[in-house]
């Protein structure tokens, strides 16, 4: 089954409004807004969003790290990459 990127955006996005600690988060949620300092995802809160990725898309994060990831819009090529 393949999915949009538009459904990839709202699920993460859904995934980080629950990891962060800002109801505001969403509003900031664009390609370029740097996980920590524009959404302010600790490394508690990435630890969480990694984990409910992984649960929410059925994807396994291979060979990278919590750090490979700067931009929001990484996350998601990484998804789309993964599930294509």
């Amino acid at each position: 089954m393949q999915i949009t990127r538009e459904e990839i955006i709202e699920k993460l996005k859904d995934i980080l409004l629950s990891a962060s600690d800002d109801p505001h988060v969403l509003d900031r949620c664009t390609d370029g807004a740097k996980l920590q300092t524009d959404l302010g995802l600790s490394s508690v809160n990435m630890l969480y969003t990694v984990i409910a990725i992984e649960e929410t898309f059925d994807i396994r994060f291979d060979d990278v790290t919590v750090t490979s990831f700067d931009t929001f819009g990484d996350v998601v090529g990484y998804i789309e990459k993964k599930m294509s």
